[in-house]
């Protein structure tokens, strides 16, 4: 027979295996909105924060829907290598429209802090890249590492309003990865990965 202690044990092993897995996967909430992104090297899906970053998410989502984002790229990479000019370093992947497709951008959006939000920039975390706050609109970028300092009240930015994070990544960051691998020029990839297709993920 089990004794109680055991059964105690194993439900608390059983418990912290499960957290573990929770750092490498966040978990997913199926109320809210997936995506699709399907580049060269493979597929990234993400969830988007439609509750906590209403304004964020739908302008993402309208992107999608619209296939504006099809034939994109992933275009820059910032490494802990690449920014010697810069005292907060980063480590991104960015994409969007670039400059090769920027007739297809819509106007800029209100910008949500991640103090507003809720939303921090941890591994795998969607966000919007900008210059200044209320300026980003198709250009998003995706967090390799945690980096706290793009959150509201962060040094990357000397306006210390931070980035709009809306979503973050539910399966791919081998794909992420693999992206931020890429050989780059200062912080541009000579290749950029081509995004073949961005869609919804439907149940």
């Amino acid at each position: 027979m089990i004794s109680h202690f055991t059964r105690s044990f194993t439900t608390a092993c059983v418990g912290c295996a499960l957290l573990l897995l929770g750092c490498e996967e966040p978990q997913s909430s199926p109320d809210l909105p997936r995506v699709a992104i399907e580049t060269q090297f493979g597929s990234i899906t993400l969830e988007i924060d439609s509750v906590s970053a209403p304004v964020t998410a739908a302008n993402f989502l309208r992107y999608v829907d619209d296939a504006r984002l099809d034939s994109a790229h992933f275009y820059r990479v910032v490494t802990m290598d690449n920014q010697p000019n810069n005292e907060v370093r980063i480590e991104v992947v960015q994409g969007g429209l670039g400059n090769r497709m920027r007739d297809l951008r819509l106007d800029p959006i209100r910008h949500e802090t991640t103090d507003s939000t809720g939303i921090r920039h941890l591994a795998g975390t969607i966000s919007m890249a900008r210059l200044q706050p209320g300026s980003a609109s198709s250009e998003f970028f995706i967090c390799v590492t945690d980096q706290p300092e793009l959150d509201y009240g962060g040094r990357r930015n000397p306006d210390g309003h931070g980035f709009a994070a809306f979503g973050n990544v539910i399966e791919g960051m081998e794909v992420v990865r693999a992206i931020h691998d890429q050989p780059t020029d200062g912080q541009t990839l000579p290749n950029p990965v081509e995004i073949l297709s961005v869609t919804r993920v439907e149940d």
